[in-house]
């Protein structure tokens, strides 16, 4: 507990906020890294998982490519990129690196989404008449859309956590709060490093869970919807026409008429 406790000391004093090396300018840089990759990486993996899943062809050759990528040490990739001419080029080898570590989650969860979608689902949209983007967007997305979510929250957080090793090559970021406190023996101050990082990825899982739930296909179809359930798939239920039962015909002839007769 005494570390700890020294770690909230290290925290609540306010020189240690401030300046070049104070928490504000290291966690704006680790943001600034975070989130320039997961963009990246998203703008790489999401629309070829898209369309290789819509398509169905290729898409186990690409998911076994990126999941290879998994096998490699980020540190090590972002160690043979500062032995090339990029180690001169900034945050671009910490980026790089982070960026193919983004990919395969990505990639992964978006293509297996799409073709988990019923293809009887997928059928029935083009038996009524819709266009092959019109099926995408409409119905193959929305459905696929949980899984796309996951990948999503499971690379932003790895990446989060993981772009504190910039700090290992001279760069910025909140690990460099950790490898200062190594440097100068100063255990409560690599805790805090530690604390803080683990907290930046829990507060963008906690924003990207909330934005899921409020921005998600199944909460803008329940916000559409003027009074039937949502289904299962996020869209609008539709209430079951209610088809009119005939009423039995009765006779006009008397019971005792129709006896005798």
């Amino acid at each position: 507990m005494g570390v700890v406790a020294d770690a909230w000391t290290w925290l609540t004093t306010g020189t240690n906020w401030d300046g070049e090396s104070g928490v504000w300018n290291r966690l704006g840089e680790h943001v600034y890294v975070s989130g320039v990759a997961l963009l990246v990486a998203c703008a790489i993996a999401l629309p070829i998982a898209l369309w290789l899943g819509h398509l169905g062809k290729g898409g186990a050759v690409a998911v076994n490519l990126s999941n290879a990528g998994r096998a490699i040490p980020v540190f090590a990739v972002l160690a043979l990129f500062m032995l090339t001419p990029l180690r001169s080029e900034g945050y671009l080898p910490t980026i790089v690196a982070l960026v193919l570590f983004a990919v395969p989650p990505l990639l992964t969860n978006a293509y297996v989404g799409m073709r988990e979608v019923d293809r009887a689902v997928v059928e029935a949209a083009r038996g009524m008449g819709m266009s092959g983007r019109q099926v995408f967007l409409r119905v193959e997305l929305p459905l696929a859309y949980p899984l796309l979510m996951t990948g999503l929250r499971s690379a932003a957080v790895q990446v989060v956590a993981t772009a504190t090793i910039a700090s290992m090559v001279g760069q910025g970021g909140l690990g460099r709060i950790i490898t200062a406190g190594f440097n100068t023996y100063n255990t409560p101050q690599v805790v805090a490093g530690a604390l803080l990082a683990a907290l930046l990825a829990l507060l963008v899982e906690g924003v990207l869970v909330a934005a899921d739930r409020l921005l998600g296909p199944r909460r803008t179809a329940t916000a559409r919807d003027s009074g039937g359930r949502p289904g299962r798939d996020g869209r609008p239920g539709r209430t079951a026409p209610v088809t009119p039962v005939p009423s039995t015909p009765v006779s006009s002839t008397p019971v005792s008429s129709r006896a005798r007769g």
